[in-house]
């Protein structure tokens, strides 16, 4: 009794290092405690203390999980302050399970391990994530491999992540999900390719939808589903007949072992409605159709479900020559078509549209054949004639050679301007070519036909319309046909060959040389006519070989003719 009264120095050594263990508990760690009580919110932690520490229920819970602390439970929890101005102990779950984790945390990242977590809310630039006591960042481009637009379903779901970066010192860690995705798709997938071959039929998932087509993931593997393999008929946009998330039984149509791509088809399903196409559309036969589209160069009519033709641009209308298709038809107006060719090789159809009108070249060949006389306004005025608007929304040409019998196409066109309205002759109309031929001096008659009684030989007498350096215009007959003399055509004599001799209005005589009527020119010369009387007047009247002289022969010759001029 009184040792324990009156203890010796080592048992006060002992008890003071007792004390000490008990107390061993430095602010700044880690410790153990029981949980003694659960007071409203608040659990009464025992550490080994002079006094317990409150620490809010909610830091023992996880996201997504209820707090099942019961009391009597031993806890691990941060010793912030030993005593605080309360004189209780400052106690933290949040910041124990923070140490716990970075800890483990740090060892998983050195060897480049998975760590699991929970995705628990959303921050600007990405997600944070609950790693066991650690929030981490997830950045929105590391959570998936492709863009995810709802992350809902994927909050508070424990899952796999591999973390990216760790600084302690600024309690940051970045993780990825889209990491490990990857890693365990890239095993997918080759497992899956090694086992894919073409031809094979599977169920997929359709993941994205482009423009050209959609991906559809075949368990681990995604492979494109073109937009032309979707359906036989034409699909502009893959939306159109797909959405993500939809199920759709696909067939293997290539692998690329290397690249590790594969395309899809759905069409390949189903029957090829190609197959014969040639006895169902034969050539020359009429259908109804639906347009789906429209280029420059013609417009795509739906004949059945996956069969189209193309009505090109040139087969559109008779009469609308260089028009956009799309201000003949529109899209999904139902037209009539005629099949003019069928490929089913290449997969093709030309239809024509206007073959199903009334040809207006044909229907003005019946009206107005060849010499009607017909009137139009001028449509159009080139350097080869001129264009005249005639009924049936067609047009004829007058070519330049066909205005005027006597002068120059240049010439005549000058005479007329667009917007007059003017008579011509029709002189051909080809239906193939879509061609009507006009001529204005047609009207008044061939003035060629009128002197058609000349012939070669024959001498007539001209009037002078023009006088030329080279030469002088002339006009011969009534119907005042022109004709050219050249210069050296003028006279027998050098001395006598200048045009300016003449005067417009002379009246000569010329002999006819030569008639072209491919050409309808005649060929005159004064000088042929000379040559002419002057041998009708030797063999009259003697030769020089008798003692006349030329010029006795050819002035007995001129007074005979001048007395039977005046008798």
């Amino acid at each position: 009794m009184s040792e324990s009264l009156n203890p010796t120095r080592d048992d006060f050594a002992a008890l003071l290092e007792e004390s000490f263990e008990r107390n061993s508990a430095e602010e700044g760690s880690v410790v153990k405690g029981t949980v003694v009580s659960i007071e409203n919110d608040l659990a009464i932690i025992d550490v080994g203390l002079k006094t317990e520490g409150r620490v809010p229920l909610k830091e023992f819970s996880t996201p997504g999980n209820p707090v099942t602390l019961t009391v009597g439970d031993v806890v691990e929890v941060f010793l912030d302050r030993i005593e605080n101005a309360m004189g209780e102990a400052v106690l933290s779950r949040e910041k124990a399970r923070r140490e716990e984790a970075w800890v483990r945390l740090e060892k998983a990242y050195e060897a480049a391990e998975r760590v699991d977590g929970q995705i628990f809310g959303r921050v600007k630039g990405g997600f944070t994530v609950d790693l066991d006591g650690a929030v981490a960042f997830l950045p929105g481009s590391q959570v998936d491999i492709r863009p995810v637009r709802d992350v809902g379903p994927l909050l508070n779901i424990p899952q796999p992540f591999q973390i990216l970066k760790m600084d302690k010192r600024r309690g940051n860690i970045v993780v990825s999900r889209r990491a490990v995705l990857e890693e365990t798709r890239a095993e997918q997938r080759q497992e899956l390719i090694e086992n894919l071959k073409e031809g094979d039929v599977r169920d997929g998932v359709v993941k994205n939808i482009t423009d050209y087509g959609a991906f559809v993931d075949l368990g681990g593997l995604d492979g494109l589903l073109h937009v032309t393999d979707i359906s036989w008929r034409r699909v502009n946009d893959p939306r159109e007949v797909l959405s993500i998330g939809q199920t759709v039984k696909v067939q293997v149509i290539k692998v690329n072992p290397e690249t590790q791509r594969i395309s899809l088809g759905m069409k390949q399903l189903e029957a090829d409605p190609w197959d014969g196409v040639e006895a169902k559309y034969p050539v020359g036969t009429r259908f109804t159709g639906r347009v789906t589209n429209i280029t420059d160069y013609g417009a795509f009519v739906e004949l059945e479900a996956g069969v189209e033709g193309l009505v090109h641009v040139s087969e559109m209308s008779w009469t609308k020559k260089n028009v956009h298709p799309g201000k003949i038809v529109s899209t999904s107006q139902e037209v009539e078509v005629m099949v003019l060719e069928v490929d089913p090789t290449k997969r093709r159809i030309s239809l024509g549209l206007k073959q199903c009108m009334d040809n207006p070249w044909s229907a003005f060949a019946d009206r107005f054949p060849q010499g009607t006389e017909i009137e139009g306004e001028i449509k159009n005025i080139t350097e080869f004639g001129l264009f005249i608007g005639l009924d049936g929304d067609v047009d004829g040409m007058v070519h330049l050679s066909d205005l005027d019998w006597n002068r120059s196409g240049e010439d005549a066109i000058q005479d007329y301007q667009k917007g007059q309205v003017v008579k011509a002759v029709v002189l051909d109309v080809d239906t193939d070519k879509e061609r009507i031929s006009l001529g204005i001096k047609q009207l008044d008659g061939d003035p060629f036909e009128a002197v058609g009684d000349l012939r070669k030989g024959a001498t007539v007498t001209c009037t002078v319309a023009a006088i030329h350096e080279n030469g002088i215009d002339v006009t011969v007959g009534e119907e005042g046909m022109t004709a050219f003399i050249r210069r050296g055509e003028l006279a027998r004599d050098r001395g006598d060959q200048r045009p300016d001799r003449f005067a417009v209005g002379d009246k000569i005589d010329a002999r006819i040389t030569n008639i072209d009527k491919a050409t309808r020119r005649l060929a005159l010369s004064v000088k042929a006519l000379e040559i002419a009387e002057e041998k009708d007047a030797v063999k009259q009247y003697g030769s020089s070989d008798s003692g006349a002289s030329l010029g006795d022969i050819l002035g007995a010759a001129l007074k005979e003719k001048q007395t039977g001029d005046d008798e």
